[in-house]
């Protein structure tokens, strides 16, 4: 890079919810680390959170800092415990942020495409606007084809598959795996999120390259869209207490977990986490609680914080019969999944597929038994059984909002089928590792010097430079 130029700046404004806030600022962070000045905006709770990792970017000699904003008087921070919703109201930080914007005129915003009200502040002011929309481009490319062809209009039900027109693979849902407002034929789909994404300067998309080449290249050709890819940001925590403290405070000691696993033999042990916010049937963890115990498997189960609630409950005398036999381990709330994923005893990861947990398992070299809940979940598992094959099905059908009534169980029968596929051995599960190892190799390879995410974050930030320069 010319080290003659101005240093660009470069502002991040993440949503509140740990599945959107948490990739940001690694992103943040990531491109501190090539020598922007980054600016994480955020409330003055959510800077707790991550104020430790920033505190040893800066010790690194990282130009990065954290901004919170000051709320009115009596305004109600949109704070979360990182399970806020897309739904969630973040308007009460137009002023503040206003306010920071118009002191400090950066050359550019990165902002969370969830702020639904942020792009008309930034084009008012003037300031280059880049989205950040949390997926990745496969999902993007089969929402945009689903969106263009209409293919779940032409079928007859439900529940028979249908073909996504136009894609490098063949990929096949059904109308109940995608989201409801795909559905609804107001319209009002086919306007989501378009407008701020075509009037921006472009995305940083946590992905990298050589996960979804073909889909790279759709999304950047056949989609128009301007896009860098400086993926998996996760890499960035590269020390452990960086790990251990990503996201939030984690729910049990981290060394009493870490030992149980040293003692583990090596991918014996089936990793469990639905995410920040999963939604699930009645009973559904029931069946899960059963199937586990019917396989036989060692698990990591993240159940959660609220296992009173009558959906979330666990059958009598589950926890002791794990705990006495060794067979498993309960994490009630935050867990330090990176810390779980990258050890040696874990071979499998059953997840709801969200984009940051399968870049996490992807990153580590560990398969998926793949359950999709809501959002652009169930395309994700398309990514992983049917283009990337290092992942089986649970069988999950329905695809359910945050708010809707949860339907939809699975029966133990199944779950215990699919961890019986995953964990027991066998040539596809040989094949389904090779794959997956092979794959963090080139996801580790991405974020170095020379790799392609590495070479999209320099060519954004000397992109940003010219334009300065051009300017000044």
């Amino acid at each position: 890079m010319d080290s003659e130029a101005p240093q660009v700046e470069m502002v991040f404004f993440p949503f509140v919810g740990g599945g959107h806030q948490i990739p940001m600022i690694d992103i943040a962070r990531l491109f501190a680390s090539h020598g922007a000045k980054s600016t994480i905006i955020v409330t003055p709770t959510n800077a707790i959170q991550f104020q430790n990792s920033i505190l040893r970017d800066q010790n690194s000699g990282h130009p990065i800092s954290i901004h919170a904003l000051q709320l009115p008087e009596g305004a109600v921070s949109p704070d979360s415990d990182m399970t806020a919703t897309p739904s969630t109201d973040t308007t009460v930080l137009r002023e503040p942020l206003k306010l920071f914007l118009t002191e400090h005129k950066p050359d550019c915003i990165v902002f969370d495409t969830f702020h639904r009200w942020a792009a008309e502040l930034f084009d008012g002011l003037g300031i280059r606007k880049i989205v950040f929309n949390g997926s990745g481009c496969f999902p993007g490319c089969v929402s945009e084809n689903i969106r263009k062809y209409e293919p779940h209009e032409k079928v007859g039900s439900d529940y028979e598959s249908f073909l996504v027109p136009g894609l490098p693979d063949r990929i096949e849902l059904t109308r109940s795996q995608i989201p409801i407002f795909v559905r609804d034929k107001s319209g009002r789909f086919a306007k989501m999120g378009k407008k701020d994404e075509d009037k921006s300067f472009g995305s940083v998309v946590n992905s990298f390259y050589e996960l979804e080449p073909a889909y790279a290249d759709y999304y950047r050709k056949e989609m128009g869209k301007k896009a860098w890819f400086v993926g998996p940001a996760s890499l960035c925590n590269t020390d452990v207490a960086d790990k251990a403290e990503r996201g939030t405070q984690a729910s049990i000691d981290e060394q009493s977990f870490m030992k149980w696993l040293d003692d583990k033999e090596p991918n014996s042990v089936l990793y469990i986490g639905f995410g920040s916010k999963p939604g699930f049937a009645t009973g559904q963890f029931v069946e899960i609680a059963h199937a586990l115990e019917a396989s036989n498997c060692s698990f990591i189960w993240v159940v959660g914080k609220n296992l009173k609630d009558e959906e979330n409950c666990l059958p009598g005398g589950f926890e002791e019969r794990i705990k006495e036999s060794k067979k498993g381990v309960i994490i009630r709330g935050w867990a330090p999944q990176l810390l779980i994923l990258e050890h040696g005893a874990v071979g499998g990861f059953m997840t709801h597929c969200g984009w940051n947990s399968m870049l996490e398992g992807f990153c580590c070299g560990v398969p998926m038994i793949t359950w999709p809940l809501s959002a652009e979940q169930f395309y994700n598992e398309k990514l992983v059984t049917d283009v990337l094959g290092i992942g089986v099905q649970v069988g999950s059908k329905e695809w359910i909002s945050f708010k809707s009534e949860k339907k939809g169980l699975v029966g133990r029968e199944k779950v215990e089928v699919a961890v019986k596929r995953l964990m027991g051995g066998g040539d596809e599960v040989v094949d389904i590792r090779k794959r997956a190892k092979e794959l963090a190799g080139k996801a580790k390879r991405a974020v170095q010097v020379g790799g392609s995410s590495y070479i999209d974050a320099d060519a954004l930030i000397e992109e940003l430079k010219s334009l300065k320069k051009n300017v000044n």
